[in-house]
């Protein structure tokens, strides 16, 4: 796309690219006991197939002493109607403190798919064990609910004069949070933290999806109740009320909302009972949590550049053995790399115009290196045409120059970087830019590449590294700071994770779209965290 600083309409995004997040809710029934003394202590571990092997996305929290769970851990995963998403829910029952599963005693699994769990949006099977056969009478239920409204609430909550529980100090509360589930019965939502010791806790501040607080509606009743926890899974009841999302945003900074907390039985056997308790609700707001589709539905285009490593270490183009020369089949690895990284961003930039730039090549008349050229010898207009016309762009121009070096990123990371910090004038989320540099080795410029990065990390920019051949690419992976915050020889830190490093060895023998999701991973990501850091909203924003 041509930089522009001024918003351009999106065009139509499509379908395959809108992923929606779906929450699962888990609950058991009739666990296998595992515990000689008392019962399971059981959590589940959501584990998703990915090419082939199980990889573990989540898990609850432990329900201590309970065949019957209802876990208030959500599971949270990206629908994506396109694809087949093969889920596995193991139960365990744990032991130790340890992490690791196999220290666990083993409760049952079911696997199925997410398209299964959403079509039902619930579901009820039997667990199995390793063999095959029943876990005993072990029952799983998965309710699926969209989580397309991006409203978040977040509570501040304390209390006062709580009923003492414990016989030789006071109470340790906790509340739950309820809402009405489809069959009538209530449905456990949220859980506090345990304040140990005290009559009048101070719970910290949490934030929920309004969704899986009250199905978004706020008029809607919820219930909270409140209860001193015993370490034996035998938690004393305090009180309860009744609220909605509605009446708790009454409450403000300055003037909290308390709320009886009552115990029905007590209240029925003495005549002066007043309660057991103040709940206070200190505040209480619903904001936004927007998602990379809020930003994109929004309007937000993302800029693509491509940039080429023209340097002498990549072999004459004319050579079958040079990394540039283009086989009868017409491609090569850079080719293969543009392709499989553009034809996705593309479709995310409304006029598709991309500029294509060199480095570390001579070029003519007078045959001077250059560190930032436009492929299509056109430098007031280094525009392309989609991926088309960049991939004809360099084709055309590698007769035309001679290969050289050094191996400079700065000079282009520094000219996407100029047009980035004009776009930090917006004031919502309309541009951000993707820079794609690919290259067959060493960098020359390591500390001015460093420099560049961090700089650029304060800007709405992302960089690719595509790294093509088979040099040792060590210092790439030093820039993808996935592992440890990148730091400027200055001294001075990235204030976020804005490269992300790919050797395409580990690629061609791989489908096309392994490369383009390898490589675009952590981008929505990026653009999210950018946005939400500089408190920009998607530009077309509908009112919460």
């Amino acid at each position: 796309m041509a930089y522009t600083v001024t918003p351009t309409p999106a065009g139509p995004v499509g379908s395959q690219y809108c992923v929606c997040k779906v929450e699962l809710s888990v609950c058991g029934q009739n666990l296998l006991d595992r515990d000689v003394t008392s019962k399971s202590d059981p959590f589940c571990v959501l584990f998703m197939e990915v090419n082939g092997k199980w990889v573990e996305l989540d898990r609850t929290e432990t329900a201590v002493n309970n065949l019957n769970p209802a876990f208030s851990k959500k599971f949270i995963v990206d629908y994506h109607f396109e694809e087949v998403q093969k889920l596995k829910f193991a139960l365990f029952d744990q032991d130790k403190s340890s992490m690791q599963l196999y220290e666990h005693d083993f409760l049952g699994e079911f696997s199925c798919t997410l398209g299964m769990i959403v079509s039902s949006k619930k579901i009820t099977r039997t667990l199995l064990l390793g063999n095959g056969k029943p876990a005993g009478k072990g029952m799983i239920t998965i309710a699926a609910q969209e989580l397309s409204d991006n409203r978040v609430i977040t509570l501040s909550m304390a209390g006062r004069k709580l009923d003492k529980k414990d016989l030789f100090g006071k109470s340790d509360p906790f509340l739950e949070f309820y809402k009405p589930g489809d069959d009538g019965k209530w449905m456990l939502v949220h859980r506090t933290e345990v304040i140990k010791y005290t009559l009048d806790p101070v719970w910290k501040p949490f934030t929920v999806p309004l969704v899986s607080l009250c199905d978004g509606d706020v008029e809607k009743l919820i219930k909270v109740m409140c209860y001193d926890y015993d370490s034996d899974g035998g938690h004393d009841f305090i009180g309860e009320f009744q609220t909605s999302v509605a009446r708790m945003c009454e409450a403000q900074d300055a003037f909290p909302l308390e709320l009886e907390c009552i115990n029905p039985k007590k209240q029925k056997k003495k005549k002066n009972y007043k309660n057991s308790g103040i709940i206070i609700v200190k505040s209480c707001k619903i904001t936004r949590d927007f998602s990379f589709l809020d930003y994109i539905l929004g309007g937000c285009q993302l800029m693509f550049t491509v940039g080429i490593d023209f340097t002498a270490s990549n072999g004459n183009p004319r050579d079958p053995s040079s990394l540039h020369y283009i086989n009868p089949m017409g491609t090569n690895e850079y080719l293969s790399a543009i392709w499989a990284v553009g034809q996705i961003i593309q479709d995310y930039d409304s006029d598709k115009m991309f500029p294509a730039l060199g480095f570390g090549a001579q070029l003519p008349p007078d045959w001077k290196v250059s560190h930032e050229f436009a492929i299509n010898f056109n430098p007031t207009n280094p525009f392309c045409s989609g991926v088309e016309g960049i991939v004809e762009a360099y084709s055309a121009c590698l007769p035309h120059i001679r290969f050289y070096g050094p191996t400079n990123f700065s000079p282009i990371v520094n000219h996407v970087a100029r047009f980035a910090a004009q776009a930090t004038q917006q004031e919502a989320a309309s541009q951000y830019f993707i820079l794609l540099i690919i290259t067959d080795g060493v960098i020359s410029d390591m500390d001015e590449t460093r420099h560049a990065v961090v700089q650029a990390s304060k800007l709405p920019m992302s960089i690719i590294i595509v790294g093509v051949g088979n040099a040792d690419f060590a210092a790439m992976e030093f820039l993808d700071g996935d592992s440890r915050v990148l730091r400027s020889y200055t001294g001075e830190e990235a204030v976020r994770d804005i490269v992300q490093f790919v050797p395409f060895r580990d690629f061609r023998n791989a489908p096309k779209e392994t490369l383009a999701k390898a490589v675009l991973a952590e981008l929505p990501q990026q653009v999210v965290q950018y946005f939400k850091h500089q408190n920009l909203p998607p530009i077309n924003l509908e009112p919460a």
